[in-house]
């Protein structure tokens, strides 16, 4: 059943994330150090003023868990949604401190931040789902379309997406690696 996520989902949703976003979590934490940079992303989870924020994500639960999850918001206040992370106490200190984050949505755009399905859930249409469901939020919110960012070596998204009815729309670098950027009018 998809539905909202829960402040109570930190512990199944936080390895997800970390799946999906890979060397973003690091940029989004402000540090290197893989405990210090789950705890951080683990506290903004359960916050409700950032881009990883419960109230911005979507699950699949099942009866044994979460069998995926969906990050998304508008690209209207996008940008507003990182300065918690740029602000976030002892951020000037880590290693990363200097590091920019780059708004990934652009406005107008319904924006699919992260999306990651459980391996025992792999294959079995969760993320077709998740991404229906976000479909509809985007149209919900008045957005004119529909945005994402993947890996150009991700070719199984890659492959979903445009199956989907998304199209390529350029690049974009983030943490240091290129993504293409994908979009779908709605």
């Amino acid at each position: 059943m998809i539905g909202p996520a829960r402040k109570e989902d930190v512990q199944e949703f936080l390895p997800l994330l970390l799946a999906a976003i890979g060397s973003i979590a690091y940029t989004l934490a402000g540090t290197e150090d893989d405990a210090e940079a789950e705890q951080i992303l683990a506290d903004f989870y359960t916050r409700e003023d950032n881009r990883i924020s419960h109230k911005h994500v979507i699950v699949d639960r099942r009866e044994d868990g979460i069998a995926g999850i969906l990050v998304s918001y508008p690209g209207e206040g996008a940008e507003a949604l990182d300065i918690p992370f740029l602000e976030r106490p002892g951020r000037d200190k880590g290693a990363r401190a200097g590091e920019r984050i780059v708004v990934e949505a652009q406005e107008g755009d319904y924006y699919l931040d992260s999306i990651s399905v459980s391996e025992r859930y792999q294959g079995q249409g969760v993320a077709k789902a998740l991404i229906g469901e976000f479909e509809k939020l985007g149209a919900k919110e008045g957005c004119s379309r529909l945005s994402l960012i993947v890996e150009p070596y991700n070719t199984r998204a890659h492959s979903l997406y445009r199956k989907l009815g998304f199209i390529e729309d350029g690049s974009i670098l983030v943490s240091g690696s290129r993504y293409i950027r994908m979009v779908k009018p709605l």
